[in-house]
């Protein structure tokens, strides 16, 4: 956790800004964010693609968006210290609409510049986590963070939308989606052992990987460590790993009374990158008003299962026409505080050769 005290006095203002970018929100807490600083005054952001989601996220979209995120957070940490970020997307080149490949996302140049302005979500950086428990069911999400959360996107060309507990029929179908997009990632057997792939069991495992889904629950490390969870081998949709995961699922989206998405016009590889960077800022908007969050991507995704949710939450958010796109969608309420997930630290992400 040692990265959720921040970068401190770091004299290299490269480092400074990396220490804040690496606390960015991303898909299965992957991480997937390398970093060439070997040329004097840039900054050079290439995809790990030993980090990616291939059955899941066949497309690497998610993967791009988590891109973006990195570089909203590191664009508020170059404004914080007076200088404008001057970011180039794809310097040698677009990815293909096949997956990411060797070409860098991105090349940032840090530039003084008095004119530019602080922005106050830099403020909430080391608190935004995100919260999959529980939410209260009786404490909607007022006006003014709705109000909030729509105006950071304003910055990216993507469209805010949301509901809230006023719209019960809404609500519900939501939930519904929600449920079913989860239970068929949980009953498809290549879905869930690539999650199973990124499992991080016990408090051992998480300091030694300090990636992905972190799990602490006593009687699932318990049952690791005798060897009765096997991590190769999926389990039936009968179960018990596979039913207990959907009512603890199921348990916590009926406490959910609020519900935001984000839509764009195309899909486009730069189209992805705004759409993490919406996101971004409006997670450390909601963390302002302390509102929490949780990504619903299983609807999202873009395999051949999921096509009946993914055509349903399309329809839900009005994003139906050709060529829309549902880039986030998530629950939103208010909750119990949660830990920050695990980090690896800024050299872990440098490139030395």
């Amino acid at each position: 956790m040692a990265a959720w005290s921040g970068p401190g006095a770091e004299p290299d203002l490269r480092r400074w800004v990396l220490g804040h970018a690496i606390l960015a929100p991303h898909s299965h807490n992957l991480q997937s964010w390398r970093v060439d600083l070997r040329t004097p005054g840039e900054i050079v952001l290439r995809c790990d693609r030993q980090r990616l989601l291939p059955e899941t996220d066949p497309f690497a979209r998610q993967i791009v968006m988590s891109q973006g995120t990195f570089l909203e957070l590191l664009d508020l940490a170059a404004r914080e210290r007076g200088h404008r970020a001057e970011i180039t997307l794809f310097p040698e080149g677009v990815f293909g609409p096949e997956g990411v490949d060797h070409r860098p996302v991105a090349r940032i140049r840090l530039v003084p510049d008095a004119a530019v302005a602080k922005d106050p979500l830099f403020a909430q950086i080391m608190s935004r986590h995100t919260n999959r428990n529980a939410y209260d069911p009786k404490r909607a999400v007022p006006a003014a963070a709705w109000q909030a959360m729509a105006a950071a996107v304003q910055p990216h060309p993507l469209r805010f939308g949301f509901v809230g507990v006023d719209n019960a029929e809404a609500i519900a179908r939501h939930r519904r989606i929600a449920s079913e997009a989860w239970r068929i990632e949980l009953v498809t057997p290549r879905t869930i052992l690539e999650s199973y792939r990124w499992l991080r069991i016990g408090a051992s495992e998480i300091a030694a990987h300090r990636d992905g889904l972190s799990i602490t629950n006593p009687m699932l490390v318990a049952m690791d460590r005798l060897g009765l969870f096997d991590r190769t081998k999926a389990p039936g949709p009968d179960a018990t790993a596979t039913t207990s995961q959907l009512k603890d699922f199921d348990s916590k989206i009926a406490t959910t009374i609020g519900f935001l998405w984000m839509t764009s016009d195309g899909n486009e590889r730069a189209t992805q990158i705004a759409a993490g960077r919406a996101y971004a800022r409006v997670q450390l908007a909601a963390t302002a008003h302390g509102v929490v969050m949780q990504p619903l991507q299983q609807a999202l995704q873009e395999y051949p299962e999921q096509a009946k949710p993914y055509a349903e939450i399309h329809a839900l958010v009005g994003a139906d026409r050709p060529a829309q796109t549902v880039q986030m969608w998530a629950r939103v309420g208010f909750a119990e505080p949660v830990g920050p997930a695990p980090r690896r630290g800024v050299d872990a992400h440098i490139v030395t050769g």
